[in-house]
């Protein structure tokens, strides 16, 4: 089985469109959050439609503070946008030349006049019924859009985590590697000063000692847990879907084994290994912060 794809949580996806109601856009963007919070900005003419897509984003996307915006420009339509109710302005012209009549007086009728009357100047509004249904079709296209940048970003996160694992594991080798040679250094520096005090190297004793400093600098489980750890992230890698809350757990579990390996070095070698196992985990961690 193939594995599935991780998700960043950060991208960015547009896309346009054109009708009788003018010009659309739709952006849709992210960026890290620990939970979802999608935020929709949608003109008047739209807004009963934003229970829906949110419902539409919210089965889509698992985490994250996402921000949907669609913008509406009818001002391709300006130079229409009004027209004049002849009819009724030819009425009310009549109307008054009457009354103008009927008090004899002969003053001019001031057109602005007319204009200024209800229902002379009609405003034509763009037809916005089709308006919903492009919407909604440009609001997929720029998910998908969405969502391929998402797999992407999260390929790449991907690929920076399962480098730090195997630096992990190069640690961990050569830990156990040098275990060892730590105590055979440990046998032979404790012969010489039992020798330089002229003690009498009683075999028992000598044993007892080495078993007790084994006991002391022994990372056996702290190594096979972070053996372990790196297992399940690379498993949970492989899995898929909005792993980052599960991984940045395994980070916390991770840098708890590298602290303990540090407080049981017993040479500058292995708290260099403490060391470097910890920057491992927080450049680890830093990426998972933007895993979905």
């Amino acid at each position: 089985m193939s594995d599935l794809p991780v998700f960043s949580m950060t991208a960015f996806a547009r896309g346009d469109a054109n009708g009788s109601f003018g010009q659309v856009s739709v952006e849709l963007r992210s960026v890290n959050s620990r939970h979802l919070e999608a935020t929709l900005r949608l003109p008047d003419s739209l807004r009963e439609h934003e229970f829906a897509w949110r419902e539409r984003l919210r089965k889509t996307i698992s985490r994250g503070k996402v921000e949907l915006t669609v913008r509406l420009d009818a001002g391709l339509d300006a130079p229409a946008s009004i027209r004049i109710n002849t009819a009724l302005a030819e009425q009310l012209i009549a109307a008054a030349e009457h009354i103008d009549g009927l008090t004899r007086h002969s003053s001019p009728i001031n057109p602005t006049d007319i204009l200024a009357l209800p229902g002379v100047i009609v405003r034509n509004t763009p037809d916005l019924s089709e308006l919903p249904v492009i919407v909604g079709e440009l609001i997929n296209a720029v998910l998908s859009d969405f969502l391929a940048m998402r797999a992407r970003e999260g390929a790449a996160l991907k690929a920076m985590i399962e480098a730090r694992l195997v630096g992990i594991e190069n640690e961990i080798a050569t830990v156990q590697t040098r275990m060892p040679v730590i105590m055979q250094h440990y046998r032979s520096k404790l012969a010489e000063r039992l020798s330089e005090l002229e003690a009498a190297l009683v075999p028992e004793r000598l044993e007892q000692e080495l078993v007790l400093f084994a006991q002391k600098i022994d990372v056996s489980e702290e190594l096979d847990r972070l053996t372990a750890h790196v297992a399940e992230i690379r498993r949970v890698l492989n899995s898929g879907g909005a792993i980052g809350r599960r991984l940045d757990f395994l980070m916390q579990e991770l840098n708890r084994e590298a602290n303990t390996l540090g407080s049981k070095a017993s040479t500058a070698d292995s708290a260099w290994s403490s060391v470097e196992l910890k920057v491992l985990v927080e450049q680890m961690r830093e990426q998972v912060q933007n895993v979905e």
